[in-house]
């Protein structure tokens, strides 16, 4: 089962994996679907948060009756004291987005998303999972705070890394890439590239690319190809849902070639979040504009 909800009331969720328990889940929350961009389970609902969370109390007390009270014990005896960190009826983290944070709480047992609250929570029983996680998570908080970002913008500013990031930036706006003059790729068909991932050609000049670009496109470096513009765009989902993974190896030195599978699953998550942020920006420019007094 594949697939992850837009804009949808819910909670994802993730337990260990147990055959018996999957099994009594899946009877107790028959709409629930995997996604697997976020490898956790999702369960529609407005309440589903708590719904999940008194179904798992009641599997925890079969199985270790004493679990939430140890670990409760546990955090009792010896707390993590952090502004990031806030004890109720669970654990209840008010971090900053991060992608580790994001994969470290991944492998905390119990760990779950309530989409409503738009906070982690996480059993008192997996405290000591948590708590040999934390300072990683504590250290990847901080760096994701905006003043600390700021910080690293402001430092950065003027130079090198910066200018290059700005290159970088404007040459993506362009929408072209250096594509073998002898054999470039065919119009309409996604491709992976070594810059922007996989995206689809649609058209190819005949302008020549200086070998000054190869700082932008290293695989130009010391080839013996002429290399011509191609335009492109990105491939939407449904174009790469369609598209079967190659089944041989790349050949980077053309700077383009057929997709694999793992390139495939990355390209898809990007794309899914494009279309649930064109969704949501739709959707608020709707509310905006029935709020707009109508002219007469």
């Amino acid at each position: 089962m594949s697939g992850e909800p837009s804009n949808r009331p819910g909670a994802y969720i993730s337990f260990p994996y147990d055959r018996t328990m999957l099994g009594e889940f899946r009877r107790a929350f028959p709409p629930a679907r995997w996604s697997d961009d976020r490898r956790n389970w999702f369960i529609p609902g407005k309440t589903a948060d708590r719904r999940f969370t008194r179904w798992m109390d009641g599997q925890l007390s079969e199985r270790d009756p004493f679990g939430e009270a140890k670990g409760r014990d546990a955090y009792d005896f010896d707390p993590i004291g952090s502004p990031y960190l806030e004890a109720g009826d669970d654990l209840c983290l008010l971090t900053p987005f991060s992608r580790t944070i994001v994969e470290e709480l991944r492998q905390v047992p119990w760990a779950h998303w309530d989409d409503n609250s738009r906070t982690w929570h996480v059993p008192f029983r997996s405290y000591e999972e948590l708590r040999k996680r934390w300072p990683v998570i504590e250290a990847a908080a901080r760096r994701n705070e905006p003043d600390a970002r700021k910080q690293r913008r402001l430092a950065s500013r003027g130079s090198a890394e910066e200018l290059e990031a700005r290159s970088r930036s404007v040459e993506r706006r362009r929408r072209r890439y250096p594509v073998p003059a002898a054999f470039p790729p065919r119009l309409g068909r996604a491709v992976s590239t070594e810059t922007y991932g996989v995206i689809i050609f649609i058209g190819v000049s005949q302008e020549i690319v200086p070998r000054t670009f190869s700082c932008s496109y290293p695989f130009m470096n010391n080839s013996l190809m002429e290399f011509v513009w191609a335009s492109w765009r990105p491939a939407t989902l449904s174009e790469l849902v369609s598209v079967w993974p190659a089944r041989t190896g790349p050949d980077h030195r053309s700077g383009w070639w057929l997709p694999d599978l793992e390139e495939l699953r990355v390209s898809r998550k990007h794309a899914r979040t494009r279309e649930r942020r064109r969704a949501a920006s739709s959707s608020h420019r709707a509310i905006a504009d029935a709020g707009r007094p109508k002219a007469h």
